[in-house]
């Protein structure tokens, strides 16, 4: 079933990669496993902050896809063996089924008595970054500014010059895409007018954020709709003519989940590096070198949950870590919705 999965979601990694190896910097023969999906390049300096607090850990550094993380931790802890000891996903629905099935277990981070309510499920899975859905936009196209909302966005594409300028996910490819597309459906009563109107106007839809930033940030396409703010936020520092902004209706926040597996070799490990991600330092490395925001309340940067929240306040919907993330697993739900997705972009009746 998470095999099946894995080729259904389509989720964009580097799978097949060979683990990337931190040796200890001092004496020590410790070693902490990790599976990820945060790329090895990003990992970089979170592993190198801990090992300078830690001198006598190796890391030993899995990049992998979200739904091969899982798959992974259920397969090596049915056959009796040991799987990695911390495990960090953006798969925020497949890591609360790990959680749910029995796969992780509780940790004891004195943090965790201070972080928000949402981000922790049962002091077993921690949702560690604040990652809003943002619209991307070519500046030159919009000298009087972009859209601000899903309604202005909705008469913009009634113009002739949005034909063939705007751009999304995938949602069949792509799981970020998908599960924004399942919160704009509970938040927004006129997703699919939106949805059509895309449709006429040529909606071009791709795999992965980089393809769609990268056809804003040139002109190709004049929006990107429902982006990773994180992707898209280090790509604008170095691209005069990418823009970003949170629709002011609402912002979906999807989170990156941590969680210590059942069955890992060194729980000890796994749960120290869990408290350094939680910590002031990991969070800042998170916020500011990998503009990732943080969750915890010690960080009060621009690139925070706190100033964001402090700023926008119920504009922002971020996703909680609970079990009510397994309904978008639901296969015949998850169907349902590409259905209608599929209909309103061709304009045909919803089924």
């Amino acid at each position: 079933m998470w095999r099946f999965i894995s080729v259904l979601l389509g989720l964009a990694s580097v799978a097949g990669a060979e683990p990337t190896h931190y040796p200890a910097p001092g004496n020590g023969r410790d070693v902490l496993s990790i599976y990820s999906t945060l790329d090895q390049p990003l990992a970089t300096p979170l592993i190198m902050a801990f090992q300078a607090r830690n001198p006598g850990v190796t890391v030993i550094y899995d990049d992998l896809l979200a739904a091969d993380i899982a798959t992974r931790v259920i397969g090596e802890t049915d056959a009796g063996t040991a799987t990695a000891d911390f495990v960090f996903s953006s798969g925020m629905d497949l890591q609360v089924k790990l959680t749910n099935d029995g796969y992780a277990q509780p940790v004891s981070v004195p943090l965790a008595r201070d972080w928000p309510d949402w981000a922790n499920w049962r002091d077993m899975a921690f949702a560690l970054t604040f990652e809003p859905g943002v619209l991307v936009w070519h500046k030159p196209s919009f000298p009087d500014g972009p859209p601000e909302s899903r309604l202005e966005v909705i008469d913009w594409l009634s113009r002739p010059q949005a034909m063939g300028r705007i751009g999304t996910y995938d949602v069949t490819r792509s799981a970020v895409g998908y599960l924004y597309l399942a919160r704009d459906a509970e938040h927004f009563a006129d997703i699919w007018s939106l949805v059509a109107a895309m449709g006429r106007a040529g909606l071009q839809t791709f795999a992965t954020s980089q393809d769609i930033i990268d056809r804003v940030a040139d002109g190709r396409l004049a929006l990107g709709y429902n982006i990773l703010g994180s992707y898209a936020d280090a790509r604008a520092r170095s691209e005069p003519n990418l823009g970003l902004l949170l629709l002011k209706d609402f912002t979906v926040v999807v989170s990156r989940v941590g969680l210590v597996p059942r069955a890992a070799a060194r729980p000890d490990l796994g749960t120290d590096f869990l408290a350094f991600l939680m910590g002031r330092e990991g969070q800042t490395i998170m916020a500011d070198q990998l503009r990732l925001a943080a969750i915890s309340l010690e960080v009060s940067g621009d690139n925070s949950a706190r100033a964001m929240e402090a700023a926008l306040g119920e504009q922002l919907r971020p996703v909680p870590v609970s079990p009510g993330l397994l309904a978008y697993l639901d296969q015949s739900k998850r169907a349902r919705l590409i259905a209608r997705w599929t209909a309103a972009l061709q304009g045909a009746a919803p089924p």
